[in-house]
């Protein structure tokens, strides 16, 4: 059965869409950007800030499900430059310490609100 969840410590979605879903033990991100809930505004900085703003909002919503970042078996991550690759590595790498997921990750023309970084993920219920 699907069940919908909201994340109370990430920031509200931006359009028609929830903070994730899960079906069975599944759990099945949106794109985290990198706003903060308490600034209610995209993170100041650039591609560092944003990218751990984006990481730790993706932790809140797999808590939320019931999982954690040791529970991802695939994110999907979108930068909207490419030449921003191995700082995002450095910053993800602090998150993603041991036993990394699969990833892919690429560069797209635009992102909403105009920031550099979104990941979503696929992980599992624990």
């Amino acid at each position: 059965m699907k069940t919908i969840i909201t994340a109370d410590k990430a920031p509200e979605a931006i359009g028609p869409y929830s903070h994730a879903n899960t079906f069975n033990d599944f759990i099945f991100t949106s794109g985290q950007l990198p706003v903060s809930k308490e600034k209610g505004s995209v993170v100041d900085g650039g591609i560092n800030e944003q990218s751990h703003q984006s990481l730790l909002n993706l932790q809140y919503v797999l808590q939320a499900g019931g999982g954690d970042l040791n529970t991802v078996l695939k994110t999907t991550c979108y930068l909207s430059d490419i030449d921003d690759f191995a700082k995002f590595n450095e910053v993800y790498k602090e998150f993603f310490k041991t036993d990394c997921p699969a990833r892919s990750c690429f560069a797209v023309k635009d992102l909403p609100l105009g920031v550099k970084i979104e990941v979503e993920a696929i992980a599992y219920r624990k």
